[in-house]
Order: structure tokens, then sequence, then C-alpha cells
């Protein structure tokens, strides 16, 4: 169903109106009449020289990124098809910049038919449901849906990518903030991937394919990179039929080896032992994502302010999650605020009360003493600027 979907909005394309402004008079640019003499020696042809003004006037290049550009476009005798590539593209939404970085990335773009290439690939585009901005989002990050055939690659990838995740909705969010969507090869990469997972790891297919529709990206590195990925869980003893063993191959995946060291190092100077950090990560894998300065912070607030001891932190890890600024800190002066008026009764731990949602926070913690400590709202209203104002 969903090839045939597909199939029936590429039946359906017809081209999105556009303006084509007048080409210059006597079509100079790009001329075949120029003086043969002019490039005689080592000077630059007037072809290229011809060309680099155009790409300065009409795109907007500085000239010395013209001049880097400019040869693949040499052959050209006549502004007809880049004034109708360019005309195309600002009708459909791309403003100067986005022209550009299009046109750096493949200047002979400038060379293709907007009739025959271009505008099927946009309305394509379209008729998968996605807005005019969004389609200039979709091919600035996927640059090269411009140069593949609409029907031999971009409709089977778009299939393959759809039975994956599950959902249209899920291969359109991902392909508007993901840039390797069309390169990536189900022969080469995807399929051994999760053949590597599946049989050789042992891991259940359902639990492969929650990662895979939160970061699809995971799935579609080298083989032998996931292969690396896989020893450096074995290392940290991490049985591969745990629960959280494909997420926490997903982290590492994100996470260099030089970053995840620097994250040993920094949680040993606070006490961790090796063990706890590698059951920490068993426990909560996301906290390897957190930026080391983050890390620190989150650390030396648990266990200087706080005064919790490094083996709880490690228990806990999923302390570590909570944002300090929105969370954390805000409930821990609440907290403090209670003791201080006597109003505390001490049941319910901090990891606790940090597990609450807001609501249930507030009406368990902050409206009980609205009259008698107003001072708790200002608490969480500074926090919230605090946030808000960043």
């Amino acid at each position: 169903m969903a090839a045939a979907t597909l199939r029936s909005g590429l039946r359906r394309n017809s081209l999105l109106p556009f303006s084509e402004t007048s080409r210059l008079q006597d079509l100079l640019l790009f001329s075949s009449s120029v003086d043969a003499a002019a490039a005689v020696g080592g000077t630059k042809s007037p072809n290229t020289r011809i060309t680099v003004e155009y790409l300065v006037n009409s795109c907007g290049f500085s000239p010395s990124e013209a001049a880097k550009l400019c040869k693949p476009l040499a052959h050209l005798r006549s502004t007809e098809k880049p004034d109708a590539v360019l005309n195309f593209m600002r009708s459909q939404g791309f403003d100067g910049a986005g022209i550009r970085k299009v046109i750096s990335w493949r200047p002979d773009i400038l060379c293709y038919n907007v009739a025959t290439n271009l505008g099927p690939k946009i309305q394509f585009l379209r008729d998968l449901g996605l807005s005019e901005s969004d389609v200039v989002r979709v091919i600035r990050i996927n640059r090269d849906i411009l140069c593949l055939n609409v029907h031999r690659s971009v409709v089977p990838k778009l299939e393959m990518w759809e039975s994956l995740l599950g959902s249209r909705e899920l291969v359109l969010k991902h392909l508007k903030k993901t840039r390797w969507f069309f390169s990536s090869s189900f022969e080469k990469r995807i399929h051994p991937n999760l053949k590597f997972l599946r049989d050789e790891c042992g891991i259940a297919e359902k639990r492969i394919y929650m990662i895979v529709k939160i970061r699809p990206q995971f799935i579609s590195q080298k083989p032998e990179s996931l292969r690396a990925l896989v020893g450096r869980a074995d290392e940290l003893g991490m049985p591969r039929l745990c629960m959280t063993f494909v997420q926490i191959l997903s982290v590492l995946h994100m996470v260099s080896k030089e970053r995840f060291e620097a994250k040993v190092e920094l949680t040993r100077s606070f006490g961790w032992s090796e063990s706890e950090f590698s059951s920490a990560i068993r426990k909560t894998p996301t906290f390897l994502s957190l930026s080391l300065d983050m890390l620190r912070r989150k650390m030396e607030f648990f266990i200087n302010v706080v005064g919790y001891t490094p083996s709880f932190v490690a228990d806990q890890s999923n302390l570590l999650t909570f944002s300090l600024q929105k969370r954390a800190i805000p409930r821990f002066r609440v907290v403090e605020m209670l003791k201080l008026k006597g109003l505390w009764t001490g049941q319910g731990k901090f990891a606790y009360i940090l597990s609450l949602s807001d609501t249930k926070f507030i009406d368990k913690f902050v409206l009980p003493h609205k009259e008698n400590v107003p001072e708790l709202f200002d608490i969480l209203r500074v926090a919230a600027a605090c946030v808000k104002g960043k």
C-alpha cells in the first residue's frame, strides 16, 4: 500500500508555477564569440571570467567563491537554463542563502532542466504531504535527492524506510532533519546491521525497532562500526540480552571514545569505581549523552549540595537525567524552604520528589503551603524565568 501511495503521487506530478526573469539582452554571458586572444597564456578564459560574473551577480557569491564553482558551468553558452533554475528555486521558497548552499554543493544544478528534472522532484515531495518550507528544508539537508531518479532511487528508498519505521509520519519527520536518508544503502548497511543484531547478538527485533524509530541513523552506520560498538559494550560488561543493550549501543554511537573516556575519568574523580560506572550505564544509558560540563555540574549538585554519596548517585543514575535549572535546583530549594519553616515532615526522599510530574509536585509540596510560605511560588517563578531567558 505504501508503494501504491508513493507512486500515485508520481502520477500526479505537475510543475508548480514559477516566473522567469528576463535574460540578458544580448546573451553576452557564456557567449562563444569572445576574442580568442584573451585566453592566451596563463590568463583565465573569457568563459570562466563571465561565469564568475554570473555567479556573483545572479547568485550573490563572492568573486573568490564563484571562481571555485565555475568550472562545471564553463561549457554553457546561454543563461537560459541557469536563469530558469534560479527563478524556479526562488518560486519554491528558496532564499539566497539556500540557493547558494545547493549550488556550492553541485554547481551543475544550474544546468538542470526544470520541466523534466527539478520540477517533478519538488512536486513529488509536495505530494508526500510536505509544505513548501518543509521541501526547502528537506532539500537543503538531503541534497542528494536533486541528483537521484525519483522512480528508480527515491521511491524505493522511501518505501523501505516506511516499512522499517512503520509509518509515513515517521519517515517525513526524520526526512526533515536527517541528512543521510537517501545515501544509506539498505543492501550494504541496514539489512546487514539488522541481521547482525538479531542473529549474532540475540536481540529481539522489537527492541531493535524501538531504537531505530527514534534514531534511524543508528542502523545506517557502517557494519564494522556497529560491530565495534558491540565490542565496546562487551568490554563494559553489558549483557547482550539485557533490556537496555540496544539503547546502550545507540548512546555509544553518539559518544566518541575520547568523550567516553573523559566521562569515565570525571566520574572517577567524584568517587565512582569502574563497576559503578558500568552499573550506572546499564541502568540509565542516556546520561552518557550529557556534555562533560553538564555531567560535572550534576555530579557536584547531587553530591556536594544535596549530600548524596557517589555510590548512591551511581545506583540512582536516573537522577542525572533531570534538568538542573528546570527541576532539580528549584525543587531542592522548595524542600529546603519547607525545612526552614518547620513544615517538612521528612517523608519522601528527594529522588522520589524529582520523579514527580510538575502538577503532582505543586499539588503536594507547594499548594498546601501557599498561605504560610508564598515564597515557594517565587522560587518556581524565578526558575521558570531563568530557563525562558536562556
